[in-house]
Protein backbone atom coordinates (compact mmCIF):
# COMPACT_ATOMS: atom_id res chain seq x y z
CA UNK A 1 0.00 0.00 0.00
CA UNK A 2 1.02 3.64 -0.34
CA UNK A 3 2.58 5.14 2.75
CA UNK A 4 1.21 8.05 4.77
CA UNK A 5 2.78 10.48 2.30
CA UNK A 6 1.04 8.89 -0.70
CA UNK A 7 4.19 7.33 -2.18
CA UNK A 8 4.07 3.75 -3.50
CA UNK A 9 5.96 1.32 -1.30
CA UNK A 10 6.34 -1.31 -4.03
CA UNK A 11 7.19 -0.86 -7.71
CA UNK A 12 7.28 -3.15 -10.75
CA UNK A 13 9.18 -1.82 -13.77
CA UNK A 14 8.42 -3.61 -17.04
CA UNK A 15 11.52 -2.82 -19.04
CA UNK A 16 14.00 -3.09 -16.20
CA UNK A 17 16.91 -1.45 -18.03
CA UNK A 18 14.88 1.53 -19.29
CA UNK A 19 16.65 4.78 -18.43
CA UNK A 20 13.31 6.45 -17.73
CA UNK A 21 12.20 3.48 -15.66
CA UNK A 22 15.36 3.50 -13.56
CA UNK A 23 15.29 7.28 -13.10
CA UNK A 24 11.72 6.93 -11.84
CA UNK A 25 12.70 4.11 -9.50
CA UNK A 26 15.51 6.21 -8.02
CA UNK A 27 13.14 9.07 -7.30
CA UNK A 28 10.53 6.79 -5.77
CA UNK A 29 13.11 5.08 -3.58
CA UNK A 30 14.06 8.51 -2.30
CA UNK A 31 10.37 8.94 -1.45
CA UNK A 32 10.18 5.72 0.59
CA UNK A 33 9.54 3.05 -2.05
CA UNK A 34 11.18 -0.02 -0.52
CA UNK A 35 10.43 -2.96 -2.84
CA UNK A 36 11.34 -2.91 -6.54
CA UNK A 37 10.95 -5.58 -9.19
CA UNK A 38 12.87 -5.03 -12.43
CA UNK A 39 11.38 -7.12 -15.24
CA UNK A 40 13.32 -7.63 -18.45
CA UNK A 41 15.38 -10.02 -20.47
CA UNK A 42 18.17 -11.48 -18.29
CA UNK A 43 21.38 -9.56 -18.95
CA UNK A 44 24.35 -8.01 -17.16
CA UNK A 45 22.70 -4.62 -17.66
CA UNK A 46 19.60 -5.77 -15.75
CA UNK A 47 21.73 -7.06 -12.89
CA UNK A 48 23.73 -3.82 -12.78
CA UNK A 49 20.50 -1.82 -12.60
CA UNK A 50 19.30 -3.95 -9.70
CA UNK A 51 22.61 -3.56 -7.86
CA UNK A 52 22.47 0.22 -8.27
CA UNK A 53 19.00 0.43 -6.76
CA UNK A 54 19.98 -1.85 -3.87
CA UNK A 55 22.71 0.63 -2.99
CA UNK A 56 19.97 3.22 -2.56
CA UNK A 57 18.33 1.09 0.12
CA UNK A 58 15.63 -0.79 -1.78
CA UNK A 59 14.97 -4.53 -1.77
CA UNK A 60 15.33 -5.35 -5.47
CA UNK A 61 14.72 -8.50 -7.46
CA UNK A 62 14.99 -9.11 -11.18
CA UNK A 63 12.27 -10.90 -13.14
CA UNK A 64 12.87 -12.68 -16.45
CA UNK A 65 10.36 -11.02 -18.77
CA UNK A 66 10.13 -10.84 -22.56
CA UNK A 67 7.69 -8.35 -24.07
CA UNK A 68 7.48 -10.46 -27.25
CA UNK A 69 6.55 -13.64 -25.38
CA UNK A 70 2.95 -12.74 -24.63
CA UNK A 71 2.08 -16.36 -23.85
CA UNK A 72 4.29 -16.18 -20.76
CA UNK A 73 3.04 -12.89 -19.36
CA UNK A 74 0.22 -14.22 -17.24
CA UNK A 75 2.46 -16.76 -15.52
CA UNK A 76 5.52 -14.52 -15.12
CA UNK A 77 3.66 -11.44 -13.91
CA UNK A 78 1.23 -13.51 -11.86
CA UNK A 79 4.17 -14.79 -9.81
CA UNK A 80 5.29 -11.23 -9.12
CA UNK A 81 1.88 -10.27 -7.75
CA UNK A 82 1.59 -13.51 -5.79
CA UNK A 83 4.63 -12.45 -3.76
CA UNK A 84 2.75 -9.41 -2.45
CA UNK A 85 0.81 -6.35 -3.50
CA UNK A 86 2.33 -4.02 -6.07
CA UNK A 87 1.50 -0.35 -5.59
CA UNK A 88 2.75 0.83 -8.97
CA UNK A 89 3.51 -0.75 -12.33
CA UNK A 90 5.58 1.25 -14.80
CA UNK A 91 5.27 -0.04 -18.36
CA UNK A 92 8.53 1.28 -19.77
CA UNK A 93 9.64 -1.12 -22.49
CA UNK A 94 9.70 -0.25 -26.18
CA UNK A 95 11.94 0.05 -29.22
CA UNK A 96 12.39 2.80 -31.80
CA UNK A 97 13.30 0.58 -34.71
CA UNK A 98 14.92 1.92 -37.86
CA UNK A 99 12.35 3.52 -40.14
CA UNK A 100 14.31 3.06 -43.38
CA UNK A 101 15.13 -0.57 -42.67
CA UNK A 102 11.67 -1.32 -41.31
CA UNK A 103 9.99 -0.07 -44.48
CA UNK A 104 12.18 -2.41 -46.52
CA UNK A 105 11.95 -5.34 -44.09
CA UNK A 106 8.34 -5.80 -42.95
CA UNK A 107 9.31 -8.37 -40.30
CA UNK A 108 11.42 -5.71 -38.60
CA UNK A 109 8.44 -3.37 -38.64
CA UNK A 110 6.30 -6.11 -37.14
CA UNK A 111 8.78 -6.50 -34.28
CA UNK A 112 8.40 -2.79 -33.47
CA UNK A 113 4.62 -3.16 -33.46
CA UNK A 114 4.68 -6.35 -31.41
CA UNK A 115 7.01 -4.92 -28.80
CA UNK A 116 5.46 -1.48 -28.44
CA UNK A 117 1.81 -2.44 -28.87
CA UNK A 118 0.97 -6.14 -28.72
CA UNK A 119 3.39 -6.89 -25.91
CA UNK A 120 2.23 -3.84 -23.99
CA UNK A 121 -1.44 -4.76 -24.41
CA UNK A 122 -0.74 -8.24 -23.06
CA UNK A 123 1.36 -7.11 -20.09
CA UNK A 124 -0.92 -4.16 -19.42
CA UNK A 125 -4.04 -6.30 -19.19
CA UNK A 126 -2.38 -8.86 -16.94
CA UNK A 127 -1.13 -6.15 -14.57
CA UNK A 128 -4.43 -4.27 -14.67
CA UNK A 129 -6.28 -7.42 -13.68
CA UNK A 130 -3.89 -8.06 -10.80
CA UNK A 131 -4.10 -4.47 -9.58
CA UNK A 132 -7.88 -4.61 -9.73
CA UNK A 133 -7.91 -7.89 -7.80
CA UNK A 134 -5.85 -6.36 -5.00
CA UNK A 135 -8.10 -3.30 -5.05
CA UNK A 136 -5.52 -0.56 -5.45
CA UNK A 137 -2.47 0.57 -7.40
CA UNK A 138 -1.28 2.63 -10.33
CA UNK A 139 -0.41 1.59 -13.86
CA UNK A 140 1.85 4.13 -15.56
CA UNK A 141 2.27 3.70 -19.31
CA UNK A 142 5.08 5.36 -21.25
CA UNK A 143 3.56 6.54 -24.51
CA UNK A 144 5.07 9.21 -26.79
CA UNK A 145 4.14 12.39 -28.59
CA UNK A 146 5.05 10.42 -31.73
CA UNK A 147 1.69 8.71 -31.34
CA UNK A 148 -0.22 11.96 -31.58
CA UNK A 149 0.23 12.28 -35.34
CA UNK A 150 2.13 10.00 -37.69
CA UNK A 151 5.21 11.63 -39.24
CA UNK A 152 6.99 10.48 -42.37
CA UNK A 153 10.24 10.07 -40.42
CA UNK A 154 8.90 7.56 -37.88
CA UNK A 155 5.35 6.50 -38.74
CA UNK A 156 6.00 2.84 -37.86
CA UNK A 157 7.13 3.67 -34.34
CA UNK A 158 4.55 6.44 -34.09
CA UNK A 159 1.68 4.19 -35.11
CA UNK A 160 2.68 1.61 -32.50
CA UNK A 161 2.67 4.31 -29.82
CA UNK A 162 -0.65 5.65 -31.09
CA UNK A 163 -2.15 2.21 -30.56
CA UNK A 164 -0.61 1.93 -27.11
CA UNK A 165 -1.84 5.38 -26.13
CA UNK A 166 -5.42 4.65 -27.21
CA UNK A 167 -5.32 1.31 -25.40
CA UNK A 168 -4.06 2.86 -22.17
CA UNK A 169 -6.61 5.69 -22.28
CA UNK A 170 -9.40 3.17 -22.77
CA UNK A 171 -8.04 0.94 -20.03
CA UNK A 172 -8.06 3.92 -17.69
CA UNK A 173 -11.73 4.49 -18.45
CA UNK A 174 -12.50 0.80 -17.92
CA UNK A 175 -10.79 0.84 -14.51
CA UNK A 176 -12.25 4.13 -13.32
CA UNK A 177 -13.80 3.65 -9.89
CA UNK A 178 -12.04 0.34 -9.18
CA UNK A 179 -9.21 1.80 -7.11
CA UNK A 180 -6.73 1.43 -9.97
CA UNK A 181 -5.25 4.61 -11.43
CA UNK A 182 -3.97 4.56 -15.03
CA UNK A 183 -1.65 7.38 -16.08
CA UNK A 184 -0.39 7.86 -19.65
CA UNK A 185 2.93 9.68 -20.06
CA UNK A 186 3.71 11.37 -23.38
CA UNK A 187 7.34 12.49 -23.56
CA UNK A 188 8.86 14.20 -26.54
CA UNK A 189 12.39 13.47 -27.68
CA UNK A 190 14.26 11.99 -24.69
CA UNK A 191 18.06 11.97 -24.58
CA UNK A 192 18.81 8.29 -23.94
CA UNK A 193 21.00 5.52 -25.32
CA UNK A 194 18.11 4.62 -27.61
CA UNK A 195 18.08 8.04 -29.27
CA UNK A 196 21.87 8.53 -29.34
CA UNK A 197 23.02 9.67 -32.78
CA UNK A 198 19.57 10.85 -33.86
CA UNK A 199 18.84 14.47 -34.67
CA UNK A 200 17.46 16.09 -31.54
CA UNK A 201 13.93 17.47 -31.78
CA UNK A 202 12.79 20.78 -30.25
CA UNK A 203 11.76 20.63 -26.59
CA UNK A 204 14.02 17.61 -26.01
CA UNK A 205 14.06 16.31 -22.46
CA UNK A 206 15.91 13.86 -20.21
CA UNK A 207 15.02 10.63 -18.37
CA UNK A 208 15.27 12.54 -15.10
CA UNK A 209 12.79 15.17 -16.22
CA UNK A 210 10.34 12.47 -17.32
CA UNK A 211 10.78 10.74 -13.97
CA UNK A 212 10.05 13.99 -12.13
CA UNK A 213 6.89 14.45 -14.19
CA UNK A 214 5.79 10.90 -13.39
CA UNK A 215 6.23 11.43 -9.65
CA UNK A 216 4.33 14.72 -9.82
CA UNK A 217 1.59 13.16 -11.93
CA UNK A 218 1.16 10.33 -9.44
CA UNK A 219 0.83 12.79 -6.59
CA UNK A 220 -1.80 14.75 -8.51
CA UNK A 221 -3.48 11.59 -9.81
CA UNK A 222 -3.16 12.91 -13.35
CA UNK A 223 -4.49 10.79 -16.20
CA UNK A 224 -2.24 12.21 -18.94
CA UNK A 225 1.19 13.79 -18.50
CA UNK A 226 3.13 15.64 -21.22
CA UNK A 227 6.90 16.05 -20.90
CA UNK A 228 7.70 18.88 -21.22
CA UNK A 229 4.29 20.38 -20.54
CA UNK A 230 4.55 22.77 -23.49
CA UNK A 231 4.08 19.81 -25.84
CA UNK A 232 0.41 19.68 -24.92
CA UNK A 233 -0.16 22.96 -26.76
CA UNK A 234 2.25 22.16 -29.61
CA UNK A 235 0.70 18.79 -30.38
CA UNK A 236 -2.83 20.14 -30.07
CA UNK A 237 -1.99 22.56 -32.86
CA UNK A 238 -0.16 19.99 -35.02
CA UNK A 239 -3.06 17.55 -34.84
CA UNK A 240 -5.23 20.03 -36.72
CA UNK A 241 -2.79 21.14 -39.41
CA UNK A 242 -4.12 20.11 -42.87
CA UNK A 243 -2.14 17.22 -44.33
CA UNK A 244 -0.82 19.09 -47.40
CA UNK A 245 0.64 21.72 -45.08
CA UNK A 246 1.81 19.16 -42.49
CA UNK A 247 3.89 17.41 -45.16
CA UNK A 248 5.81 20.63 -45.72
CA UNK A 249 6.60 21.27 -42.05
CA UNK A 250 10.13 20.57 -40.72
CA UNK A 251 8.62 18.24 -38.06
CA UNK A 252 8.59 15.50 -40.70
Amino acid sequence: MKDAFGAPQSLLVLGGTSEIGLATARRLIARRTRTVRLAGRPSPALERAAAELRELGAEVRTVAFDALDSASHEEVLGKVFSDGDIDMVLLAFGILGDQTRDEEEPLSAVQVAQTNYTGAVSAGLVCAGALQAQGHGALVVLSSVAGERARRADFIYGSSKAGLDAFAQGLGDALHGTGVHVMVVRPGFVRTRMTAGREEAPLATTPGAVADAIVTGLRRRSETVWVPGALRVVMSALRHVPRPLFRRLPVR
